[in-house]
């Protein structure tokens, strides 16, 4: 017979920083080169984001209409944005008609204190979870242990996540940065604090590893009373909940619990069950290459006598309407969380998904955190910064969000807000440099000047300079305009004969 453990008290169940630490992540650039330096990570990177990618276009290739259903997602979403407010109380008489019970919450503490007093009112000192996105985002976890509740993530990489002490670093793998031999240790060493333990001579093949994790989650699954989701989608016309998954443990912790609590947010809508049919399409092959998602399931409401009594939805703001205000910035809630836009990026390839400071990384998080968040913070200032601007993450999402085309757009509030807070330096020279080219006199001025200062120090770049240039000139080399102007050029007439000139070879112009 084996024993249960609740999580031991000297040993925090979430990751050792506090809640809101991810603030206080540094901004991308220097964050960066921490992961830059790790080769495993790197190599595990490479290898997963390499075959997910191969697996999507495979798939996708297979369906003539692939377009055709991009097209469809977008203007489903596009539709459902514009008039959300309709939908969302569609969808809330429809879960009250079921028999649910909806919470609405504006920010991510809200959210938490309902769902903290939800859980608390069953006197439980535990819960299964689905893995969810949001909740991620609000911070349940924390707020639930802090509150004395153990909240058990059931996904075989949220686990992994979990038992390591450890944050996700991809949407769809939150693991993706662990190999396999990374996990048995975790899984040896952690197991047995939580609950059944790994067995002694666990090897790291995906098989055993996944028969650890199931004989360590059952026991959590039967005892549960209460048990927490998300949604990948609520269909308003209908009251429908759905989510898809891989393992099966989404159905455990949706049908066995006592009392169902699903956090949502808000933009998960669809109007109906027609549109719900083109995600079901896009989503899979977008994610796991798949053809459909070995698990679908939909609740609506409360059946009785089959499956939870007791169910209860919180729609969650925290941001989502300030984002709606922005007609371009608003794009980026199509988003279906499919984590395509990673899987072919070649900067998040390089450093995982911790360097972005947020539970949603890569392209689609460079773009949507900022707006949900704010640009406060350094790193949420950064985050827009954090691509090439290649274009593949807009190629290949499923709802068409044109990402390159939102992380200019995001640049440019980010300047602008940093131009109204902090009228620095950089603005002043902006300033300078724009009077001065403002009229030809005084560039041509300006011009005669650098040739003399050539001249003078007789080089023609400058190194390093002292602070306050010395951020810009520490890496780059600055170019010294050459000693004669293109005007003195002209206007000695050597511009009739291009091939004579009265410079030196080396500063001769054509």
């Amino acid at each position: 017979m084996t024993t249960t453990a609740l999580p031991h008290p000297t040993r925090r169940l979430t990751p050792a920083p506090p809640p809101g630490d991810l603030l206080d992540t540094p901004k991308f650039p220097k964050s960066v080169k921490r992961y830059l330096g790790n080769s495993q990570l790197r190599a595990n990177l490479r290898h997963a984001t390499g075959t997910i990618r191969a697996k999507r276009a495979r798939v996708t290739a297979e369906l003539s209409n692939w377009e055709q259903l991009r097209q469809a997602g977008e203007a489903i979403k596009n539709r459902t944005a514009r008039h959300l407010d309709v939908y969302l109380e569609q969808l809330e008489a429809n879960l009250i008609a079921n028999g649910a019970q909806v919470h609405w919450a504006s920010t991510a503490a809200e959210a938490n204190r309902i769902v903290v007093d939800l859980v608390k009112a069953k006197g439980v000192s535990e819960v299964v979870k689905v893995k969810s996105m949001v909740t991620q985002e609000i911070e349940l976890n924390e707020a639930l242990e802090a509150a004395g509740v153990a909240a058990w993530e059931t996904d075989l990489a949220e686990l992994i996540v979990q038992l390591g002490h450890d944050r996700p670093s991809h949407i769809l793998v939150p693991a993706i940065h662990r190999n396999r031999s990374e996990v048995r240790e975790i899984f040896l060493q952690e197991m047995k604090l939580y609950g059944r333990a790994a067995p002694k001579d666990l090897s790291d093949n995906p098989p055993d590893l996944a028969g650890a994790a199931r004989a360590h989650l059952r026991e959590k699954f039967m005892r549960a009373k209460v048990g927490i989701s998300g949604a990948n989608f609520m269909v308003a016309d209908s009251g429908t909940l759905v989510v898809v998954e891989s393992e099966g443990n989404g159905r455990m912790c949706l049908t066995l619990p006592e009392t169902l609590i699903s956090v949502v947010g808000i933009e998960k809508t669809v109007p109906t069950l027609e549109d719900l049919e083109v995600f079901l399409q896009l989503l899979p092959r977008s994610s796991t290459g798949e053809r459909m998602n070995p698990y679908t399931s939909m609740w609506t409401g409360v059946t009785p006598g089959d499956g939870p009594q007791e169910v209860h939805v919180v729609l969650v703001d925290n941001g989502r309407t300030k984002v709606l205000a922005d007609p371009i910035g608003r794009q980026a809630l199509r988003c279906i969380r499919c984590s395509a836009c990673m899987n072919i990026c070649p900067v998040y390839e390089r450093v995982g998904g911790h360097a972005y400071g947020s539970v949603y990384p890569g392209p689609i998080g460079a773009i949507l955190t900022p707006q949900l968040r704010g640009t406060a913070s350094a790193i949420d200032q950064s985050l827009p910064y954090a691509s090439s601007l290649c274009g593949a993450c807009a190629d290949v999402c499923p709802v068409r969000i044109p990402i390159p085309e939102l992380l200019v757009h995001m640049r440019h509030r980010v300047v602008e807000e940093r131009k109204r807070k902090h009228p620095g330096l950089e603005r002043t020279i902006m300033k300078v440099g724009g009077w001065i080219m403002g009229r030809g006199s005084r560039f041509g001025a300006v011009e005669k000047l650098a040739g003399k200062a050539r001249g003078i120090l007789r080089k023609d770049k400058l190194g390093p300079m002292p602070w306050p240039a010395s951020p810009w000139t520490n890496a780059r080399d600055l170019p010294l305009p050459p000693a004669q102007s293109f005007r003195d050029w002209w206007k000695s007439g050597q511009a009739d004969n291009p091939f004579v000139s009265s410079q030196p070879a080396e500063e001769a112009r054509p």
